[in-house]
């Protein structure tokens, strides 16, 4: 006799069917997996957009301050923002957005007008308005000399294997900016001006003065004097540096890392 109780036919010992979860399906996986890509993309582009982007040093017009294989950080934002703060500089929009100009002594990042959007390094050191003139390699602002005093000598190889013998000294800029310049004697670049920083510009310097083309070359071969809206960022920091021929996969040129410039300051501002 049935059990008037049961409901079923199925034998009181066998064990009620569990539901298992269905594995996602493979398109989901792939989905989750390119919005994850994308939100990573748009987070790189934002972070290198609005707050810091590197850049490689592949000359030596900034030495001593800067050597050839310095990977430097920029800070994006104390200048404010114009289309060169976007990757490619699109025509978006023209001027900049929360515009600051330099202050004398900090390195700038921008995009040079005379070499097709190229970026440079240099240091400010006109601001707009002030009289900029460079008289036998020695810096005047306003009628009034730089100080600047030999604080050693640097003796290298350059590319051709000949000795070359720099005499260093210190720059002090109104304001009180110190810095290291080098002078390797009498050049083309020795006199200058006098020349007044046009308003929306700053009048900027390689620190190595007999081989920086800078705001003393006018376009088309130099940049001449630097547009704000050009201005890409400051120069904040040496992240990392290496001497040429290093490369990341290659273990035994590791060596050429340049230990001693790791997170090095950029700043020159008084104490």
């Amino acid at each position: 006799m049935r059990d008037p109780l049961s409901t079923s036919s199925r034998p009181a010992s066998a064990e009620p069917s569990v539901a298992r979860p269905r594995p996602a399906a493979p398109h989901r996986r792939r989905e989750s997996v390119v919005a994850t890509v994308l939100w990573a993309l748009l987070i790189a582009l934002a972070v290198r957009t609005l707050l810091f982007q590197p850049f490689h040093i592949p000359s030596e017009s900034m030495r001593p301050t800067l050597e050839a294989g310095d990977y430097v950080v920029a800070s994006k934002w104390p200048f404010g923002y114009s289309r060169y703060s976007l990757p490619g500089g699109p025509g978006l929009f023209e001027g900049r957005v929360m515009e600051r100009a330099p202050e004398r002594g900090e390195v700038i990042v921008f995009r040079a007008p005379h070499n097709g959007g190229q970026s440079y390094i240099k240091r400010a050191v006109g601001l707009p308005g002030d009289t900029v003139e460079v008289r036998a390699g020695v810096l005047y602002i306003n009628g009034a000399m730089v100080p600047r005093g030999l604080v050693g000598e640097d003796v290298r190889l350059d590319q051709a294997g000949e000795m070359r013998r720099y005499d260093v000294y210190e720059e002090i800029l109104p304001g009180g900016s110190a810095y290291q310049v080098l002078d390797l004697g009498e050049g083309d670049l020795d006199d200058f001006g006098p020349l007044t920083v046009p308003a929306g510009h700053v009048f900027a310097l390689g620190d190595n003065r007999d081989e920086s083309r800078d705001s003393r070359v006018p376009p088309p071969l130099g940049p001449g004097p630097i547009p704000l809206e050009n201005l890409v960022g400051r120069a904040d920091l040496v992240l990392l540096s290496a001497r040429p021929d290093f490369t990341i996969w290659k273990p035994w040129t590791w060596w050429r890392l340049r230990g001693d410039r790791f997170a090095r300051s950029l700043d020159a501002s008084p104490d």
